[in-house]
């Protein structure tokens, strides 16, 4: 089949779907790989690196009019009006993202958006959601260390000794996890809360301390269970628990670093502006969640998407996308998810087969002919 990976051209993005590792095992397996033309550039892969390995250069055309295309984000208006009816189209889509998905149907596109892959462990090496977690939450620390004014390690100096950053951490999934060991690594002292209570032991084995809010009901522990490997919406009551704890941690962080997502849902607040008022001057907040939330907030409703805000001499950090500002191993990570998810839909005569009875492929299966199929 031909295979076409075009340039992403949302702001921000610098990723690209296929790398160089990836299309000659697309090409040994007997596709025709079209690469546009620099679509790798700001992912560290200059377009001889691609033809190297047998890959064609082509125009957005001839990457938008392949059989099957890949790509890291949906395609904009102008580029889905490029696909052809009946072409297969792959990345991260959006599932929640209802509009957009109708007007892939609308355009007769068969589409797959592996953010909706289950967690399960058949499925671990097509998840998209935890190979770009791991980089953002790796980056976040990197970002955290680079605006902070003062040293991440203790250290002990003729001119005196100073004491290592304290580092909380608000959600331990993916990313969460990730920050805790970089800051580990970098000799932070750690704290880390999450609702989900099997986190306490990721936590502590990872050398930070488990922030503990209990539960008063067994509605809470049920709920902090959560579904399918992701966290559910908190009752008030633990939610106003946590606040209070979180509050009080806070003012003796320096670096809060703050995770929680909830899919098709807005972020929880868990960093509140009161809060944040009462930090320590010169404190830094990541908010992982920015630009999911109300007007560009996330975690906490002082973010603001894609800028650096300073209240009260506390800077809150709200990339929106951490993982392209680690391009090249990003890419390469989320490649080879790709890869592996393909092999679920193209047979060994490298022909399309979609089967419908694979819980993989029926999650991520977005539209086909013509119609939406994603029930939200």
């Amino acid at each position: 089949m031909r295979i076409g990976v075009p340039l992403e051209i949302r702001p921000g993005e610098t990723r690209v779907a296929a790398t160089p590792e990836t299309v000659k095992k697309l090409i040994g397996q007997g596709h025709t790989v079209v690469i546009q033309k620099d679509a790798g550039v700001r992912a560290s892969q200059p377009d001889s690196a691609y033809e190297a390995v047998g890959a064609t250069i082509g125009s957005p055309a001839d990457a938008f009019g392949a059989e099957i295309i890949l790509t890291v984000r949906a395609p904009e208006p102008a580029q889905l009006k490029q696909i052809k009816s009946g072409s297969v189209l792959i990345g991260m889509l959006d599932p929640f993202d209802s509009d957009n998905i109708a007007a892939m149907a609308s355009q007769g596109v068969t589409a797959f958006s592996l953010e909706a892959a289950p967690r399960t462990t058949r499925a671990q090496s097509m998840d998209v959601l935890s190979s770009q977690a791991n980089i953002a939450g790796y980056k976040a620390v990197m970002v955290a260390a680079n605006e902070y004014q003062r040293f991440m390690p203790m250290l002990m100096t003729a001119a005196g000794t100073v004491k290592a950053a304290r580092v909380l951490i608000l959600g331990a999934g993916v990313a969460g996890l990730q920050a805790i060991a970089t800051a580990k690594r970098l000799g932070a002292v750690i704290e880390a809360s999450d609702v989900r209570p099997a986190a306490k032991e990721q936590i502590e084995s990872l050398g930070a301390k488990f922030v503990d809010v209990p539960y008063e009901t067994d509605e809470e522990r049920e709920i902090a269970q959560g579904v399918g490997g992701y966290a559910r919406p908190m009752p008030e009551a633990w939610m106003k628990r946590q606040a209070a704890l979180v509050a009080e941690r806070a003012q003796q962080a320096d670096i809060v670093i703050t995770t929680a997502l909830i899919p098709g849902r807005k972020p929880p607040v868990l960093l509140h502006s009161d809060t944040v008022a009462n930090m320590k001057p010169g404190s830094i907040v990541i908010d992982l969640a920015a630009g999911r939330g109300d007007n560009g907030s996330g975690n906490c409703p002082l973010t603001q998407a894609d800028k650096i805000v300073e209240v009260n001499g506390v800077k809150i950090i709200g990339y929106t996308n951490l993982a392209s500002m680690v391009a090249a191993d990003a890419s390469a990570l989320y490649a080879r998810n790709l890869l592996d998810f393909m092999k679920l839909i193209v047979d060994k005569e490298a022909k399309l087969v979609i089967p419908s009875d694979d819980d993989i492929v029926t999650a991520c299966l977005m539209c086909r002919d013509g119609q939406a199929v994603r029930k939200n």
